[in-house]
């Protein structure tokens, strides 16, 4: 599904990434956990192809296929989703409009028709029904004056109606409150299947409370130094990421 070797990246002249490798297979759930600064974010924005970053070494591959200068909406288009950490407000336009026009989009791009409007509205029903979203939800502008457990739902929800091959989960449990965060992470279980993965980017274990991974890997200084499952997170929660620092530096 998802192949990175020696991934090294920089912004600004910052050097972050620094040769960080990573395989994720269809069906599997991988975490990615560490402290502030050890390129977590960075990483998710580059495989989505974020153009402030440049990648100054190493591949991206997606199926086989190198992405590393595809434009962020041909990887969209390829199924790579990002859930961003902080979702922009779009005055004006309706989450339901949005979504038709991001799922109508992507059909072009592989030289399909449009959805046909009964089949998109059937679709809409389904997948705000598996993810306890009332409809009136879907008529209001996207993320405007929504409730930061509001944006990440509407987040789960573009995921399920776009099915992406890859999905990255950018700190989806930042902000929530427990009900909220078992609401999108009981989306998130639901929309795993054997054709798709899903990586979780998180500092905390109480998003795999409810979301369990298959692996978990600590990113610290720009590359993946542990890995392991999920009793990792668990150890982690407990010591903290100093016992890393220190074994990496021994």
């Amino acid at each position: 599904m998802l192949k990175i070797e020696n991934l090294h990246a920089n912004i600004e002249d910052k050097s972050i990434l620094k040769g960080l490798s990573i395989e994720v297979k269809a069906g599997e759930v991988h975490a990615i956990m560490g402290p502030n600064g050890a390129g977590k974010s960075t990483m998710a924005s580059i495989i989505a192809g974020k153009e402030e970053y440049e990648v100054t070494e190493g591949t991206i591959e997606l199926n086989g296929e190198d992405i590393s200068e595809l434009a962020p909406e041909e990887r969209a288009h390829n199924g790579v989703f990002l859930s961003f950490q902080y979702p922009v407000e779009i005055p004006g336009v309706t989450v339901t409009n949005f979504i038709k026009t991001a799922i109508n989009e992507s059909r072009k791009s592989k030289g399909l028709e449009e959805m046909p409007a009964k089949d998109m509205l059937k679709m809409i029903r389904e997948k705000s029904e598996l993810l306890e979203i009332d409809r009136k939800f879907l008529s209001r502008s996207l993320n405007q004056g929504f409730s930061g457990g509001e944006k990440k739902r509407n987040e789960i929800f573009q995921m399920a109606m776009l099915e992406p091959k890859l999905a990255i989960l950018d700190e989806t449990d930042s902000g929530l409150d427990i009900d909220a965060l078992r609401i999108v992470a009981n989306g998130v279980n639901k929309l795993k299947s054997k054709d798709n993965a899903v990586i979780v980017i998180t500092h905390y274990q109480r998003l795999l409370d409810y979301i369990v991974p298959d692996f978990v890997h600590v990113l610290h200084d720009g590359k993946i130094v542990k890995s392991g499952d999920a009793s990792l997170a668990l150890e982690l929660e407990a010591k903290g990421y100093d016992w890393i620092k220190e074994e990496v530096n021994s």
